[in-house]
C-alpha cells in the first residue's frame, strides 16, 4: 500500500556554494531525473528550504525502501545531495488535488 512521506535531502560534499543551483555540476541531468519522478507520481512537492542546505519532498511510496532505491538514481545522489531524512508524512489539512 502506498503512503506518503516527508522527505529531507541535504547538500553533500560536492555542493558548490558560490554558484546557484541551476550552475551546479549535471544541474540539467538532476531536473531531468527528478521531473520524470514528478512525473511518474513519486514526487508530489518538492524545492529547497529557505535558509537552509535542505530540500523537502512530499513522496508517495510504498516503503523507505522504495524511496532510497528511486533517489539513489539521481545524478546528484553521489555527492551534491545526500539523503538525510525519510519520514512517514500524515496530510491532515488540504489536499494534493
Amino acid at each position: 500500500m502506498q503512503r506518503l512521506f516527508a522527505v529531507t535531502r541535504s547538500r553533500g560534499v560536492g555542493w558548490n556554494d558560490s554558484v546557484p543551483i541551476e550552475k551546479q555540476e549535471d544541474w540539467r541531468s538532476h531536473a531531468a531525473f527528478m521531473n520524470a519522478l514528478q512525473s511518474d507520481g513519486f514526487v508530489l512537492l518538492g524545492g529547497p528550504l529557505e535558509g537552509t542546505p535542505d530540500v523537502l519532498l512530499i513522496i508517495r511510496a510504498s516503503s523507505v525502501e522504495e524511496i532510497r532505491s528511486r533517489l539513489s538514481g539521481d545524478p546528484w545522489s553521489k555527492d551534491l545531495l545526500r539523503l538525510t531524512q525519510v519520514a512517514p508524512w500524515t496530510l491532515r489539512l488540504g489536499s494534493l488535488g
